[in-house]
């Protein structure tokens, strides 16, 4: 595996004021305010080969209050020359840098497909990445919707005369001959939808997903070691607490941030009342040099290292896609998992968190047992061979509260009953 991020330095090494404003101007990202979360206006980008010569994983990172996790675009040589584009990440200067030098070796970008119908994050760089590929094909996943009025997709930046929706049959697509692809969706949750499209890679037997599986690593993704910033932030016990830059407290951050992104609040989590963060934040030395000056609203249990180890146990769905949306429409959700598990899966590629990730269909099959708790995986739990793939419901309080508010206001519909399937 080969990595890059071009012109930057090591953690520490000096660098000149010009070198810093080069690097401010290749990461400069204008439209960051469509999706105002963090870096905001700034976006470095690591490059990674994962399958030699034909795999390369582009990485950003995005997130909010240093709840960080990496956002990865997949691009794919296709054997007729050229390359696929699969969930672009904002096309900064060092961005595209990266893809010119791919497109230099390889042939144009042919194809960018948009996944998804739900994701802003991925949708909103989907036009700017088209007008720096003037001659790719953009593909997008039916369905596609906008809130609160719904637009067409040349208003929403998509460029006319070259954007389609994935047609029903994979096989009609220009790329049959190496992807195939199953689409989920549209699921209705009311206020929006919620769709996603696979697609898998036939020479490399990779599935490629947007936010439906996820694989949780012990340590940070490559891209957040760029920055160690948020990881540090949220090694912290105590808002005066100044981490040192190690392997193990950028551990410790990231397994915080995971607990954050997938719980929102775990149940090793306390909260203090403002009173209490406001007055640990006054005794801050230099609350300007601090964080969020100073302010750390978190508590947490000193058993909360068992609560990340149960999460990153397997691959799994995410919690609040659990909770939240497959669970309205189970039947065709896992209607959708049993095509992907018709295919030979060797490894998953997400948008998300780690990658790539070696995996098989059963383990694919797995990660769907909380919608289908009586399938024959959840017989013998003490079976170790047949590891349950269900999380503690104490974590997921937070998650089940949200859940039923939205049902008792009829924003979003209730979830279906668990359903018997052989």
């Amino acid at each position: 595996m080969t990595v890059k991020s071009p012109n930057f330095p090591s953690p520490g090494a000096p660098h000149s004021g010009s070198q810093r404003s080069r690097h401010r101007q290749d990461r400069s990202w204008p439209y960051w305010y469509l999706v105002p979360i963090y870096p905001y206006g700034q976006r470095q980008t690591l490059r990674r080969e994962i399958v030699p010569e034909t795999i390369w994983l582009f990485e950003q990172v995005q997130g909010i209050f240093y709840v960080v996790v990496p956002i990865r675009m997949t691009v794919v040589r296709l054997e007729t020359g050229g390359l696929l584009l699969y969930a672009p990440i904002a096309p900064t200067q060092e961005c595209l840098r990266l893809l010119g030098e791919l497109i230099e070796k390889y042939g144009p970008v042919k194809y960018i497909i948009l996944p998804t119908i739900s994701g802003l994050e991925h949708k909103v760089n989907v036009g700017p990445m088209a007008r720096h590929c003037p001659n790719a094909t953009v593909y997008v996943a039916p369905g596609q919707w906008s809130f609160p009025l719904k637009l067409p997709l040349t208003w929403l930046g998509f460029p006319p005369g070259r954007t389609q929706v994935l047609p029903a049959d994979s096989s009609q697509t220009p790329f049959a001959s190496e992807f195939d692809y199953a689409y989920l969706g549209p699921l209705d949750l009311r206020l929006g939808q919620f769709g996603e499209v696979a697609f898998f890679h036939w020479p490399t037997k990779s599935l490629l997903v947007t936010d439906t599986l996820v694989s949780i690593p012990e340590n940070p993704p490559p891209v957040l070691e760029l920055d160690p910033t948020p990881l540090l932030f949220h090694a912290k016990d105590q808002a005066g607490d100044r981490p040192e830059n190690t392997p193990d407290n950028r551990a410790k951050g990231w397994q915080r941030i995971c607990l954050f992104t997938l719980y929102f609040q775990a149940s090793t989590l306390d909260i203090p009342d403002w009173k209490t963060v406001l007055q640990a934040a006054q005794q801050v030395g230099d609350r300007r040099a601090a964080n969020y000056f100073g302010i750390y609203p978190f508590r947490w249990q000193p058993q909360w290292r068992e609560t990340f180890a149960k999460l990153q146990q397997q691959l799994r769905v995410a919690p609040i896609l659990q909770e939240l949306i497959l669970n309205r429409e189970p039947n065709r959700v896992l209607d959708w998992v049993e095509t992907l598990a018709h295919w030979p899966i060797e490894q998953l590629i997400a948008c998300h968190f780690a990658a790539p990730v070696a995996t098989n269909p059963q383990q694919i099959r797995q990660a769907f047992v909380f919608l289908n708790p009586h399938s024959p995986q959840t017989d013998h739990p003490q079976d170790p061979s047949q590891p349950l793939n269900l999380l503690p419901p104490a974590d997921r309080q937070t998650l089940r509260r949200i859940d039923q508010f939205l049902v008792r206001w009829w924003i979003t519909p209730p979830p279906s009953p668990p359903q018997d399937r052989p």
